[in-house]
């Protein structure tokens, strides 16, 4: 019962439901900050899809290679699935070695595409999405110093010209191939090892989603370090998604593009925020689009 001459529904009364809500409102922060970020890779894929400008950075670059991976991935399942598959089942039963094995040669064959294509053939063709993106939210100025830009080409895929310094999305690295195949075994736990196969997998591939980002900047690597520990429970969902998607036979390659529409345009949302708190103007245009991820801003802004 409230004491006499207190209000309980004034606006200055504590809640009833204030110990409730402090007790959950961390958690709810993590799960919410979860879905944010491993929404974006699946954003992407619709972002993506509706810029017809991309569609040749696929086309024609890519599509043979996701030939050569259906290639690899018949190979394996014609010939490493069944014993695997065999092995498992004393374990997990048909169900879950079903599941497993499935997600083992998915596995081995990713570490085949990675070695032998992924880092040679399609780097590029992720940077200049990424790039197009970046200059798509109106973000020509983080380009800028680092490629020649056509100013007068009719969209931002054909604006961008030469990289005038070294230009990654992210570095080919053994050790990343040789974590992965390290961590391929975790599939033969029962239940737990698949999941955690994939999680794990995806939190070093979440971090790397924005290394171009940070060398536009300038970055070194302390500071790189700064920014990833800032956002590591984002970058493992981001990646968790990430690496699902990378997963899915035929069509990885396609994946690969459009997480890197989706990591560029969580970019531009973060550089918002920042800009923001810095007092950088931002344009009425520029904050029309990035409040809508799917109409983005195309700004000519020739120096």
């Amino acid at each position: 019962m409230a004491s006499p001459g207190t209000d309980p529904a004034a606006p200055g009364a504590a809640s009833p439901f204030a110990p409730v809500l402090h007790t959950f409102e961390r958690p709810i922060g993590y799960v919410s900050r979860a879905l944010q970020s491993a929404a974006y890779p699946l954003r992407g894929v619709w972002y993506f899809l509706r810029r017809p400008a991309f569609y040749p950075l696929f086309t024609g670059r890519l599509l043979p290679l996701s030939v050569i991976s259906l290639l690899v991935y018949f190979i394996l399942f014609s010939f490493a699935f069944l014993p695997q598959l065999a092995f498992l089942v004393i374990f997990h039963g048909w169900a879950g070695a079903v599941i497993n094995a499935t997600v083992l040669v998915l596995g081995e064959g990713l570490v085949v595409i990675q070695g032998l294509f992924e880092g040679f053939f399609v780097d590029e063709c992720r940077v200049d999405v990424f790039d197009a993106t970046l200059i798509n939210y109106g973000l020509t100025d983080l380009v800028a110093p680092h490629r020649i830009l056509l100013y007068g080409a009719p969209n931002t895929v054909k604006m961008l010209g030469k990289p005038t310094t070294r230009a990654e999305y992210q570095p080919w690295s053994l050790t990343q191939i040789a974590e992965l195949i390290f961590f391929l075994p975790l599939n033969l736990v029962p239940y737990v090892g698949t999941p955690a196969f994939i999680i794990i997998t995806g939190a070093r591939l979440g971090k790397l989603s924005h290394y171009r980002w940070f060398k536009l900047r300038g970055l070194d690597k302390k500071a790189i370090k700064g920014e990833l520990s800032l956002r590591t429970w984002e970058y493992t969902w981001f990646g968790t998604v990430a690496m699902i998607l990378e997963l899915v036979p035929i069509l990885n390659f396609f994946f690969l593009l459009t997480t890197t529409t989706g990591a560029a345009m969580w970019v531009a949302k973060i550089e918002e925020q920042a800009r923001i708190r810095v007092g950088q103007p931002i344009t009425a245009a520029d904050q029309a689009a990035l409040q809508d991820s799917d109409g983005p801003v195309y700004r000519d802004d020739p120096v």
